[in-house]
């Protein structure tokens, strides 16, 4: 989205009043903080400004309306893509910075570097997944993410949409990913690929030449894969998210979109919301990132097709219903290491410029 990751939302957000499930004062091991503390606090503080959550993506509206219901707290939101979350970070000071962003895990690693985020472990830390979370409690995935295809068979016949990276390879169709220099969606795409083909997140070369080739077929698309250029039917096929795809679908119209998990391997990876060292509202910040782990924040995001990074969470069956079965996920890669990718992203967007739009 340009918004937040150069894709555009346009979702009907679902809400829902409803308490803090499994809300209790015991700390997750390393937290210094005292629940009751903060509660108090940011309700007095009063509101939360985040950057890059915006009402429609993920369906954060839910988990802001209830934050607003329960405590008082009211939210604004400017969104932005995850790199300039961080420059938010950096440069807004006083009453306009900014408390609470959501960034691609492979970006994450580099806030922590550059000294951003304030640490804060909350009390669903233990349930979260070593590969979703920083050890020191400067950043935690709320939910995650696995790479699709998306085919708009008003343009490729539905027998012809891709099942797996090989017959993406193999197609006669265009395919979208966006801007690979400055958005995570497209980002994972490559380092998919370069899995698929032996490659890893220190070795992204498989990926690269792997569209390499397609650009020299003249099958990479420059159109963005956002959900107004799904509806206008300007993209054959997409590489993205799985909720993301799912939200786009179920918008414009699912019996004309196919959604399939690659056969042949899909990344999940997440999304990681961070703490900003210098919040104007820091309690508040501490208290969303908590209702986010929440049961019913969890519940939330899984309306808004996200998948929750608590796997103890049981989701409604109409909620359930809205996500891929678990089936599909056949072969499933995950980051091993969240620092060496982020140093990975960082040469790209320059490798990508270099290596497949300048092939030939």
């Amino acid at each position: 989205m340009f918004n937040k990751r150069n894709l555009v939302v346009a979702a009907a957000a679902l809400t829902m009043v409803s308490t803090l499930a499994g809300c209790s004062t015991k700390k997750a091991e390393g937290t210094s903080d005292d629940w009751k503390t903060i509660e108090k606090q940011a309700k007095k503080e009063g509101k939360v400004a985040s950057v890059g959550m915006p009402d429609t993506w993920a369906n954060w509206i839910g988990s802001w309306q209830d934050i607003k219901s329960k405590y008082g707290i009211s939210h604004t939101d400017t969104d932005m893509s995850s790199a300039q979350e961080l420059q938010k970070f950096k440069t807004a000071k006083g009453d306009d910075a900014p408390d609470i962003g959501d960034v691609g895990l492979n970006v994450a690693p580099t806030a922590v570097q550059q000294n951003l985020l304030a640490s804060y472990k909350t009390k669903y830390w233990n349930e979260i997944p070593s590969w979703a979370k920083d050890k020191k409690g400067y950043y935690s995935a709320g939910y995650s993410g696995s790479m699709v295809f998306i085919t708009d068979t008003k343009n490729v016949k539905a027998a012809d949409a891709p099942k797996s990276w090989a017959d993406l390879a193999k197609g006669n169709y265009k395919i979208s990913l966006g801007d690979v220099a400055i958005a995570a969606q497209p980002q994972y795409a490559v380092l998919n690929a370069a899995y698929v083909n032996g490659g890893s997140e220190d070795n992204l070369e498989p990926g690269l030449k792997y569209f390499a080739k397609l650009q020299k077929q003249k099958r990479i698309s420059t159109v963005d894969p956002s959900v107004q250029n799904l509806q206008k039917g300007e993209i054959q096929v997409s590489i993205m998210w799985d909720f993301n795809a799912l939200n786009y679908a179920h918008q414009v119209d699912s019996k004309r979109f196919k959604v399939t998990v690659p056969t042949d391997g899909t990344v999940t990876s997440g999304y990681a919301e961070i703490i900003n060292k210098n919040a104007a509202h820091p309690n508040a910040a501490k208290l969303a990132r908590d209702f986010i782990l929440s049961d019913q924040g969890q519940i939330n995001l899984a309306k808004g097709y996200a998948r929750p990074i608590r796997s103890s969470v049981k989701l409604p069956a109409d909620v359930k219903k809205k996500l891929l079965p678990q089936s599909d996920y056949k072969k499933v890669f995950h980051v091993k290491s969240n620092d060496v990718w982020n140093k990975a992203t960082v040469k790209l967007g320059q490798q990508w410029q270099n290596e497949v739009l300048g092939a030939k």
